[in-house]
């Protein structure tokens, strides 16, 4: 366990937005992981759990008791035609997709090319192209600041469209170790999503096998989505509003190109992106603080933005949708400050 004092995480989040910690612990092994909440407690700091810092926005120095699991390593186990792989929170998801791919296992192909550590997919129950985290989740193992050594199943998890209990009662409480996630072996691809459908359609070339569609994936995110190790992002910055059917056909007959979704609980999912566009925030910038040009639901730091000008341009972006759509759209990031 390695534990340095007043560490500026600018290279440890993906906005590279300066900002300083009162400790920052990286936790190597599971074991270190308790000690580092214990000398939390001792200190009377309170604690947070930082991965890629690919879904963040850091607003202020943080005193804080910064926890970065860095455990690594995959183990295969095999039943029949399913495999189950157990991750090391501290591996980069990107690379456990390709892990997968490579052997033919199916199950993550559409989730390539997400930022951040395998130790964070539950916590935003991460998405992308008609698959979610929790269609191939089995179950965790972390620690709890109070409850200890903690094995939690999908359930115990609650996922929600990208939440979880991580982000509500276990947030600032609970360190990911470990992840377990079945696969299979005899993969079924899922091309159901518009966007895979619309790429498919003008290749005239259907994916075969998981690593092909993850190729594709790979191919249609960075066409859309800027590099973070090249312009500073969290992807993308707000979640699709849930709309009653009410609401979305009183806006649809108003705004007749209004897209909409059906979800299973009978409501609509609209495009967070296209009400933001509409609002003509796409290539927009404040200083260093912009919405990137080629995604209008993407807010990027051009060089030396700091959290709190990103979150002043988020704030009116959101009151401008508010004000013309009567939907105030929440962000997906997690925004985090001290005062």
């Amino acid at each position: 366990m390695r534990v340095q004092k007043h560490f500026d995480i600018q290279h440890h989040n993906t906005f590279r937005v300066s900002a300083h910690v009162r400790y920052f612990v990286e936790a190597e092994k599971e074991e270190d992981v308790p000690s580092a909440i214990e000398m939390a407690e001792h200190l009377g700091y309170p604690i947070m759990v930082l991965g890629g810092g690919s879904n963040m926005l850091i607003c202020s120095d943080l005193n804080r008791v910064v926890i970065h699991p860095n455990l690594q390593g995959i183990k295969e186990h095999h039943y029949g035609t399913e495999v189950i792989v157990e991750v090391g929170a501290g591996v980069n998801w990107h690379q456990l997709v390709r892990y997968t791919v490579e052997r033919g296992y199916g199950g993550l192909e559409n989730l390539a090319l997400i930022p951040g550590t395998v130790g964070a997919s539950p916590v935003q129950n991460i998405g992308a192209y008609g698959v979610e985290l929790k269609d191939v989740f089995v179950d965790l193992i972390g620690f709890h600041r109070d409850h200890g050594r903690m094995v939690m199943d999908a359930g115990a998890c609650r996922f929600a469209y990208r939440d979880s209990v991580f982000k509500g009662d276990f947030k600032d409480a609970f360190v990911v170790c470990s992840v377990r996630l079945r696969l299979q072996k005899q993969a079924k691809l899922n091309l159901s999503y518009d966007a895979l459908q619309r790429e498919i359609q003008k290749r005239r070339h259907e994916p075969k096998s998981p690593a092909e569609l993850a190729d594709l994936v790979a191919e249609i995110r960075g066409s859309k989505l800027p590099d973070p190790e090249l312009i500073g992002n969290a992807g993308s910055f707000f979640k699709n509003p849930i709309l009653s059917a009410g609401q979305y056909n009183a806006l649809k007959a108003e705004f007749p190109d209004m897209p909409g979704f059906p979800t299973a609980s009978e409501q609509v999912k609209s495009s967070a992106a296209w009400l933001i566009e509409q609002c003509g925030w796409k290539g927009a910038r404040r200083g260093d603080a912009g919405v990137y040009d080629k995604h209008a639901l993407v807010l990027v730091n051009h060089g030396r933005a700091s959290g709190a000008d990103l979150w002043s341009l988020a704030t009116e972006i959101r009151q401008s949708v508010f004000e013309r759509f009567n939907i105030m759209i929440e962000p997906e990031v997690n925004v985090l400050r001290d005062a």
